[in-house]
Order: C-alpha cells, then sequence, then structure tokens
C-alpha cells in the first residue's frame, strides 16, 4: 500500500512537472509572436499557482513595458530583481523607466548608476552621465505648451494624427460596428485604422468618421498616416498584407510596412507597398520633410541600434527611392526611437526612451543643419512629455498649433491625442557680432578670418569681417559657451571665448589683434658650415629663425612628447656650435602644436617643449641668460588647420614646430 501511494504522489508531482512545463512553452510561443496580451495571461497565470522563475518575471516585466503598462512592468521587474539582483543591463534600464513612471527619479537614477557602470559604452549610459542634471533641463524646457484633450478620444486607443485639408486625420482602435471583431495580437484591442475629423475655425470639431475609401480596408491595422502639400499622395503603416490577406513570416509573424495610396476620383487607389519593406522586420510611421524629397520612418531593421531607430529615404524624381540610411547615433540609442515628424522649419520631433527623461517615451527635437547634421537634441519639457509614453508629435510651424499623443494618466482610452498651441520657442537663438581692431591703433580691420566653436569643439561657422572691420554670426544657441578664433596677416592668433545668455538677443563682443613684432633691421655676417665643401657667409638680423637658417627639421618630438628625439640631436648640435662661435647672438624658443587635442592640451605640451629645448642647450654649455623659451601651442597656425577643419597629416605636421629665433646680436 505504501508503495502504491508513493507511486501516485510521484504520478501527480510528474503530471505537474510536464503541465508547468507545457505552460511555459505556450507562454513562450506567444511572447515569441510578439502577443504580449496572451502572454501576459500565460505567464500570470504560472505566477499565481506560485511558480517564481526569473525568466517568467524577466517576459512579464517586458510584455507590459512593450504595450505601454509602466507601473504593471515596473512590479514584476521589482519580483525579477527580488529574486537576482545580478541581471543583464537592459532589465537595469527598463527597471529605471518604470520607476520614473511612478514619479520615483532618485531610484531610477540609482538604477540608471548600476546600468551605467554595467554597460559603460551603451548610448543611453553615455547620455544619463553627461547630463545627470537632466530633470532640471527638462525642467527649464517646460511651461512652453497650453494642451486640451482633442475631442475626438473614445475609450480604446486613438493616437498617431496628422493634417489635411483642415481636417484632422488619426488612428483609433475604437468599434467600427463591424459583426465580426478583429484584434491585434500585441494588445489584444481591436484592430486600428483612420479616422477623420473637420477641424472647425472656432476650434470645435465635427464627429470622427472613417477615412478609409474603398481600397483602405479595416480588417488590418492601419496608422500614421502622411500626406503631400498637394493632398494626392499618401505613405502610411499597415500589417504586411498581400492582395487583402495577411502576410507572415516562416515564424508566423507579421510585421508593419509602409505603403503608398494615390487620390484618384476621389478615392485612394494604386496602393502598394514601399520597396524596402521586408517580412522579416518592421518598418512604420512615414513622415516627409518640407521639400517632399526625403521620407523619414521607423523600423528594426538590420543596422538598428536598439529596438527601433528613424532611418530616412531618398525620393527621386521618377518615385523610386533610394536604400534606407540610419541618421547614425546622434539621434538613435539601444532604446526605442520612433514616430518621426518634419516640421516646416525643419526640426525632426521624434519620441524616444533611450534618452534622459520623465518615463516612458519622451518627445525631442533636433534642427537639421543646411550640411543635413542634427544639432543638439533637446526634450521638450512639460506638459506635452509625462511619465508615461508621450509620442506622434506634429506642429504647424506657422501657428506654432499641433496634436501629439499620451497613454497618460486620467485619459480616456489606451492613448489619446491632445492638441496644444507652443506660447514659447524652445530653440533660444542670439545674433554674435562685433568689430575687430588693431589692440594699439583702434583702426579697424577688414578681412580677419573668424572660425566659432562650440565648447565640444565643433566648427559652428565661418565668416571675415567687412571693409569696417564688422563681423557676425547668426543663430548662435543661447547659454551655450563658444570660442572665436581669429586669424590674419602680420597680426598674432588670438582666441576669445564667452558664454551667453539664456535669452533670445544679441550679443556685442569686440575682438582687438595684436601685431607680430617686426624684426629690427640689423645685419650681421655669419659663416654656414652646410652640405657643401666652402663654408657660405649670410647675413642674419633680428628675427631670423636659426633652424630655417641652418636647414633644421622642424619636429625634433615624438607625438605628444616633450622629449628632444635621439635622431634629432645632431641636427640641432648644429644650432649649439653657432651659438659658441657667435656669442652675441641671444635667441627665443619658441614651441608650437597643431590643432589637433585640447586648447589647454596643446599649450601644457609646448610649454614644456620650450622649456625642454633650452635646457637640451643649457646641458651643452650654452649660458642660460642668452636663452629665452615659450609654448605657444595651437595660437599660431600657419595654415587653415584650425578646429574641425579636415587637414592632410602632412598640413597638420606644418604647424608642429619649433623655432630658434634671433632677438639680440
Amino acid at each position: 500500500m505504501k508503495n502504491l501511494i508513493y507511486s501516485f504522489l510521484f504520478f501527480c508531482y510528474f503530471f505537474n512537472v510536464n503541465a508547468q512545463t507545457a505552460s511555459i512553452k505556450n507562454a513562450d510561443q506567444k511572447y515569441d509572436n510578439y502577443a504580449y496580451a496572451d502572454a501576459i495571461k500565460a505567464y500570470g497565470s504560472l505566477v499565481k499557482k506560485g511558480v517564481k522563475e526569473e525568466r517568467i518575471f524577466q517576459r512579464l516585466g517586458n510584455s507590459y513595458y512593450f504595450i505601454g503598462e509602466l507601473e504593471e512592468a515596473l512590479n514584476y521587474y521589482q519580483e525579477l530583481f527580488n529574486l537576482n539582483e545580478n541581471q543583464e543591463a537592459e532589465y537595469r534600464y527598463k527597471y529605471a523607466q518604470c520607476l520614473k513612471s511612478i514619479g520615483n527619479y532618485r531610484k531610477a537614477d540609482e538604477v540608471l548608476e548600476k546600468f551605467s557602470q554595467k554597460a559603460p559604452s551603451d548610448k543611453r549610459a553615455i547620455l544619463f552621465l553627461k547630463n545627470k542634471s537632466y530633470l532640471e533641463d527638462i525642467k527649464a524646457n517646460s511651461g512652453r505648451f497650453d494642451i486640451a484633450d482633442a475631442g475626438v478620444n473614445s475609450k480604446d486607443s486613438d493616437y498617431g494624427s496628422t493634417i489635411l485639408d483642415n481636417k484632422l486625420v488619426f488612428t483609433s482602435a475604437r468599434d467600427t460596428g463591424a459583426i465580426i471583431k478583429k484584434n491585434f495580437k500585441w494588445t489584444n484591442k481591436a484592430i486600428s485604422t483612420l479616422y477623420t475629423v473637420e477641424l472647425n475655425a472656432d476650434g470645435s470639431i465635427e464627429k470622427p468618421v472613417l477615412f478609409h475609401k474603398k481600397n483602405l480596408k479595416v480588417n488590418f491595422n492601419q496608422s500614421t498616416p502622411v500626406f503631400t502639400k498637394d493632398g494626392r499622395t499618401m505613405y502610411f503603416t499597415r500589417n504586411n498584407s498581400v492582395n487583402g490577406k495577411r502576410r507572415q513570416n516562416e515564424n508566423n509573424i507579421t510585421f508593419l510596412k509602409l505603403y503608398k495610396a494615390v487620390l484618384i476620383d476621389n478615392e485612394w487607389k494604386e496602393v502598394q507597398e514601399l520597396p524596402f519593406n521586408s517580412d522579416e522586420y518592421s518598418v512604420a510611421h512615414p513622415a516627409l520633410s518640407p521639400d517632399e524629397k526625403t521620407l523619414y520612418f521607423a523600423s528594426d531593421m538590420p543596422g538598428t541600434f536598439g529596438l527601433s531607430d528613424i532611418f530616412k529615404v531618398s525620393i527621386a524624381a521618377d518615385g523610386t527611392f533610394s536604400t534606407p540610411e540610419n541618421l547614425g547615433p546622434e539621434i538613435n540609442t539601444e532604446g526605442r526611437e520612433t514616430f518621426p515628424f518634419i516640421s516646416d522649419e525643419n526640426e525632426l520631433y521624434f519620441a524616444s526612451d533611450g534618452r534622459p527623461g520623465l518615463g516612458g517615451l519622451d518627445i525631442y527635437v533636433s534642427r537639421i543643419t543646411k550640411e543635413g547634421l542634427f544639432d543638439e537634441v533637446l526634450n521638450v519639457g512639460e506638459p506635452i512629455n509625462s511619465k508615461q509614453d508621450d509620442f506622434a508629435f506634429i506642429i504647424d510651424s506657422k501657428n506654432r498649433n499641433g496634436f501629439f499623443s499620451s497613454n497618460r494618466v486620467n485619459g480616456h482610452g489606451l492613448d489619446d491625442i491632445y492638441r496644444f498651441t507652443e506660447n514659447r520657442r524652445l530653440i533660444c537663438e542670439q545674433q554674435l557680432s562685433g568689430i575687430v581692431t588693431d589692440q594699439e591703433t583702434n583702426a579697424r580691420l577688414s578681412n580677419v578670418n573668424l572660425i566659432l566653436f562650440d565648447e565640444a569643439g565643433k566648427t559652428a561657422v565661418e565668416t571675415k569681417s567687412d571693409a569696417n572691420g564688422n563681423y557676425a554670426f547668426a543663430d548662435v544657441r543661447c547659454g551655450k559657451k563658444y570660442f572665436i578664433k581669429t586669424s590674419k596677416e602680420e597680426y598674432l592668433f588670438k582666441e576669445v571665448s564667452l558664454t551667453l545668455k539664456k535669452a533670445t538677443g544679441s550679443t556685442t563682443l569686440p575682438i582687438a589683434l595684436e601685431q607680430k613684432p617686426k624684426p629690427i633691421v640689423k645685419a650681421m655676417p655669419v659663416v654656414i658650415k652646410g652640405n657643401s665643401i666652402k663654408p657660405v657667409k649670410v647675413n642674419i638680423t633680428i628675427g631670423t629663425d636659426l633652424v630655417k637658417l641652418l636647414n633644421i627639421p622642424m619636429n625634433f618630438f615624438d607625438l605628444g612628447k616633450a622629449t628632444i628625439k635621439k635622431e634629432s640631436e645632431p641636427k640641432l648640435q648644429k644650432i649649439v656650435d653657432m651659438l659658441k662661435q657667435y656669442p652675441t647672438i641671444k635667441i627665443d624658443i619658441r614651441s608650437h602644436t597643431d590643432s589637433r587635442s585640447s586648447t589647454e592640451s596643446n599649450q601644457i605640451l609646448s610649454d614644456k617643449r620650450a622649456q625642454s629645448s633650452k635646457n637640451w642647450l643649457e646641458q651643452r654649455g650654452i649660458d642660460g641668460s642668452r636663452l629665452t623659451a615659450k609654448g605657444y601651442g595651437e595660437t599660431q597656425l600657419v595654415n587653415k588647420c584650425a578646429d574641425g577643419v579636415k587637414c592632410t597629416e602632412k598640413e597638420h605636421q606644418q604647424n608642429r614646430r619649433s623655432e630658434f629665433i634671433i632677438t639680440s646680436m
């Protein structure tokens, strides 16, 4: 009987283990197929039965995280770290984001510190460590918008709006009235489609109606449209489908794709997918540049830094597209970058959870320069951004009105659309100008070269002073530190710095230049023993450089070092011999560097090199009273190779030089 009982208990245990294994396998399959809502139910059922495994808490946390329910995700990430503190860096980052969703920024920052230690090369870690005062910066950017409910929201998800002919076109998962309801596996909510509503001049709105025409079917998720200015071409996001049927990859996963449609006879026809779509990754959320020659979008295609990045393609005149180009690490991180929008002022707005923010997805902006580069990325602040997901920002650059989407608390549904008016611009700029004069005579100097650099050493802009000595740099960022480097023949190189006030307006900075010292014309005949058999007789003057006179290579030092190279000593011995032959000559040793490395480190290095040269001559019997030594760093470049200017190694080498200038005879 005892053996029978043990056998029965073993059978029950074996059955339970097998059942649990099957349940986990079922949950894993749902998770791997991006059916996060179903995965939550499956994993949650296991947790209720007392199963406590790291992997289950990891995936439960992730499932809630990916559908934007950060407070629920927080519960499971906390359970995960209670089980085992030593988790992969990515879980630390998501944990911190979820802590922000309940306003616990102190704890979030502690977790981000540990994340940064575990993944120091991660762009998100670098941004956090460089911007530890991010909450203060966001606060300074906040309070610039008046926001209100857009008046189109339902109890379901409403998001991703755009403007067409004074109508708001937006995405909604509201009940379409269909007999058969179709759900989106990601969230188990109704599939989304496009709606439109008239925007009246008095601010009121009509009742939203379906936007779709005959060829825009509602049995697939379709969202985030963008229209050309003439309203005749639309790009939009939709589930992967062919001939009206959902298409899946070999793992039965349906990704998102971008489609194009053309308005013909008041119907959207010729619906076709864009050529860079794939069955193996998603491409979504299109945005057009002001000239409509570039299409931006979000994707997790190969070459993506994180979960999703922002890419762009060029649109040729014949309607063909270039190869997708990642916007690079200036914009993208190892997190999620998505929902791009390009304003008429060529500003890129996008949502990201990879940058220091308030929690979830925050909205950021970066100006696109004339060269196609991206300016500083700025968080647009509250009340646009919140502790939850905020995304799909659009703005009319003329009247500063716009819309954005958010799943913040006290909304109508999962996501809601809000309207706003911007009452103060975020990007504060000034004009920096002044007059360049002669330090001694106060005469105005024309044709002075001026280069403006920011604190990171990047070239902002180059200009010249006009006939009256005036110079100007337009659109210089408020509150930032800048450097101006000047150059003009017969004048010493000069660098000045200033920090602009945090207010729109103008700043004046006069610059006075010092003339290069003019040599006293006093000739003295000397005999030089060159490579020829007979000595050469020449005249020298104050200001003569013995290095050039004796045809000695100018660079006596290894890169970054201040000790004279052994192979240079025989050549420098020529200077020793000449100084001993003509004991009345005094010299000034001047050391120069190229512009690479910082101004401060170059100055220190050149000072050390000048002193090292002086010590070397003294050690070989030259009286120190005949010698002076000074380093000039990068302040007296002999060519164009200033900071940020692309130059060859040979051109940089011209600036790395030593001079032995005669000051007295």
